[in-house]
């Protein structure tokens, strides 16, 4: 993978992209217990709290210049922290944009996810916020709200952002990454977050190889979750955490189909002991066969289904039980 970075990363504590694990340089879990990384200048106050830098990484096709600068202001406009805003051209030249900004060029769309990692590897926070360019933060406050839960919980590997429709709609259920939505209003432990409305910890991020650049869109965010529990850290939906995204549905993507059939059977082959991941696996047939009403669109995820299973997902490397058992404690089982 190619890519250009602005000369203006220079200002910034850019990290070596060695640094930052890619999804083909996976790292095996070594036992260690979860810690909060040092990296970046992060050094213990007294008391022993972490002031930790932070990093916002936005992914733009070039094609929504204004809602891109409306973003980038609302993570310059966020009070008490240390934090870098880094823009990623996803094969598209990106506009004139606030000279803080480190930006990266890449020469063509790999995807959301390889996208993102490369955004990652120009970043130097030990926090990194992932953003989508359509969406921006409600509050000058979520940094720093953001930035005390990792400082003061270690084993914090990432939280996933409440989502308000700035039109005053209610909250749409497929945004609060749990079975049992109930209340948005609600914090709890979950297995998965979104990627748009997210922050991982750096070393939660690298533990968990990062996101796998293959998948190019759906189920990346959590194929990562998945490696980072399994890593030992814990998952949080936080609905303290606000922020604006418009209304949109998954299925505007042409491949929408086709890339979550494929990708989820991928899931299961990286992550899930086979016995879980063929009883996921069916579950996932039944619900689709059950809900769709398409016939165009159960061709396709069918045709996706079928290719999971004749192409390389990448490495296989399953979660340990004790995981899948913690996962079922945290309200969604891995079958499902």
């Amino acid at each position: 993978m190619s890519s250009s970075v602005s000369p203006r990363a220079s200002k910034q504590s850019a990290t070596s992209p060695e640094a930052v694990a890619s999804p083909q340089d996976k790292h095996p879990y070594d036992g260690l217990a979860p810690t909060v990384d040092g990296r970046g200048g992060s050094v213990p106050e007294r008391g022993g709290t972490q002031r930790l830098k932070l990093s916002c990484v936005l992914l733009t096709m070039g094609n929504r210049p204004a809602e891109l600068r409306r973003a980038i202001a609302s993570v310059f406009e966020q009070e008490g922290v240390d934090i870098e805003v880094v823009v990623v051209g996803n094969g598209a030249d990106l506009p004139e944009l606030d000279e803080r900004v480190v930006t990266v060029r890449l020469p063509e769309n790999v995807g959301i996810p390889a996208g993102r990692n490369e955004g990652v590897r120009a970043s130097s926070g030990d926090v990194i916020l992932f953003l989508d360019d359509d969406g921006w933060y409600r509050s000058p406050d979520l940094a720093r709200h953001v930035h005390d839960r990792f400082a003061e919980e270690p084993g914090l590997g990432a939280l996933s952002f409440r989502i308000a429709d700035p039109d005053g709609g209610p909250d749409q259920r497929r945004h609060v990454p749990r079975l049992r939505v109930g209340d948005p209003g609600r914090s709890s432990r979950v297995t998965t977050f979104l990627g748009g409305a997210s922050a991982v910890r750096r070393t939660a991020f690298e533990r968990g190889g990062g996101l796998p650049g293959e998948f190019f869109y759906a189920h990346e965010e959590t194929d990562l979750a998945w490696r980072i529990l399994d890593a030992g850290f814990s998952i949080e939906y936080d609905a303290e955490a606000v922020m604006y995204h418009p209304a949109v549905a998954p299925t505007r993507h042409a491949d929408f189909y086709r890339l979550n059939a494929r990708n989820r059977v991928w899931l299961a082959r990286r992550n899930l002991p086979w016995p879980l991941a063929v009883v996921y696996l069916g579950v996932w047939v039944v619900l689709t066969v059950l809900r769709e009403r398409s016939r165009d669109a159960l061709r396709a995820w069918f045709a996706g289904f079928r290719e999971g299973w004749r192409e390389d997902p990448g490495e296989r490397r399953p979660i340990r039980w004790s995981t899948a058992w913690r996962m079922t404690l945290d309200g969604r089982p891995p079958v499902i």
